[in-house]
């Protein structure tokens, strides 16, 4: 789920003005070079909170948003970048000054006032809020699917991997910069809208109901959503203390009620593989079939184009773990995502089906697809979606089962991986270095041969 971009900004050169200090600043850089999406994300700022307001009309296929940003300069600034696909900006704001705003593709160039600009310092948290509107694209990624804003049989979705949440916000979209979110949605009265987090407040005046949905936990851009359309929801909570909240659309409700009933669950035995989960609430979005053309681990509460089994659902919500709470520092990372997820599958068929992880194993190891490109190097942007990143990245984490050699310590090295890096990014790079200090082995051969190997091995050894 992937969108090649071809924008390119020009630089900017303007130094800061006197002020305080009369330090000299910099523009952030139009994009962080990310592997495959080189474009994606900016420099020179961190994000910690988006506040969103936004007045959704599915039927017109409109938006009207303000994005209120506030962010932490990582180096003096004397203008800075967000993604922003399509729409029209109406007006910037940067500390309370207008800011000037030029456009190239995606990319929103923010150029503060000089009075502002003399503040922007590295290490100095700031408030951009930005005005816009219009109709939210649907974006199409190199692998053919699609992302952003879709439309729905009742209404609209927005998913956002890798780069699609750049059609309904602005912001700095890429995974390794995550924040803390509360956003604000007008719909018609009768459409229900329903986000990450927890629903803080729901009213309604005259032909529209607003909804506030508060998102605590530090989220990555892609992991964001809304969902606007006829819902039946229900909120519950699981022993544990969990705040469960489903939304299924009306058509799919009869056919997922016994997989979602499963929830507190999957939550309970997932908890005691991979740690204590890492959010105040969990759940799911389920709407009508072909809705969307595929399931994603939106944070809290994954997203279902139509009813889902067991299976898929233990996946999805495995996520929670890897991807939403640990999330990748670059696209290039993905494997840690979909490998654990589709390891949490064979787990799941052994625990409650019988299936020996042994034997999904040696079906993976015998499947030609998985073996197409090393699961830690896919060789496009079109690629990293692909099945080399599920089984063949399910297989890397059966081999360092094996290495252990030791279930109980095995469980303990994944539970400490998610403990470690809870709530923040972490690369390959980081998964392998800690491994091997936790087990105190040298891997370097299972890395070689499972996880950047470029051929099968001649055995499953």
């Amino acid at each position: 789920m992937f969108l090649a971009f071809t924008a390119t900004v020009a630089a900017l050169t303007t130094a800061c003005a006197g002020g305080t200090g009369g330090v000299e600043g910099t523009p952030g850089a139009a994009g962080l070079r990310d592997p495959y999406f080189p474009k994606a994300g900016n420099g020179g700022y961190d994000v910690t909170h988006y506040g969103l307001t936004l007045d959704v009309d599915p039927a017109g296929r409109q938006l009207r948003g303000t994005a209120v940003i506030t962010a932490r300069a990582t180096q003096d600034l004397s203008a800075f970048n967000l993604d922003l696909a399509g729409m029209t900006v109406r007006s910037a704001e940067v500390e309370g000054h207008p800011a000037a705003v030029n456009r190239a593709a995606h990319e929103l160039t923010l150029r503060p006032d000089a009075e502002v600009e003399s503040r922007l310092h590295r290490g100095r948290t700031f408030r951009t809020v930005v005005h816009y509107s219009g109709h939210p694209l649907t974006l199409t990624d190199p692998d053919g699917s699609k992302e952003g804003w879709l439309r729905t049989a009742d209404g609209s979705v927005a998913l956002g991997e890798p780069v699609g949440a750049m059609a309904w916000f602005p912001g700095n979209n890429h995974p390794g910069d995550k924040a803390s979110y509360d956003l604000t949605v007008t719909v018609p009265k009768g459409l229900t809208a329903v986000s990450n987090g927890e629903l803080t407040a729901r009213s309604t005046a005259g032909a529209t109901t607003t909804y506030h949905w508060h998102t605590a936990a530090p989220m990555a851009t892609y992991l964001a959503t809304l969902a606007v359309g006829r819902f039946d929801t229900k909120t519950s909570t699981t022993p544990d203390g969990i705040k469960v909240f489903t939304a299924v659309d009306p058509k799919s409700a009869v056919a997922s009620a016994r997989t979602l009933a499963r929830i507190p669950e999957i939550v309970k035995w997932e908890a005691a593989r991979f740690g204590p989960y890492p959010f105040s609430s969990t759940g799911a979005i389920v709407d009508r079939t072909h809705d969307a053309g595929y399931a994603l681990e939106t944070q809290n509460r994954p997203f279902f184009p139509g009813p889902p089994d067991a299976g898929l659902l233990v996946h999805e919500m495995s996520h929670q773990w890897f991807g939403d709470s640990v999330t990748p520092g670059s696209w290039r990372d993905m494997w840690l995502n979909e490998g654990f997820a589709t390891y949490a599958e064979w787990l799941w068929e052994a625990d409650k089906e019988g299936v020996p992880v042994q034997e999904s194993f040696d079906r993976a190891f015998g499947d030609d697809a998985n073996w197409a490109f090393p699961p830690a190097d896919p060789p496009t942007a079109a690629d990293i979606s692909k099945a080399p990143v599920y089984g063949h990245g399910a297989m890397v984490i059966h081999k360092i089962r094996q290495a252990v050699g030791d279930d109980k310590r095995f469980f303990a090295l994944v539970a400490g991986w998610t403990k470690a890096h809870r709530h923040g990014n972490a690369s390959t790079a980081d998964f392998t270095a800690y491994t091997e200090k936790a087990t105190g082995l040298d891997l370097t051969d299972l890395w070689d041969t499972w996880l950047y190997g470029r051929s099968r091995p001649a055995t499953d050894d």
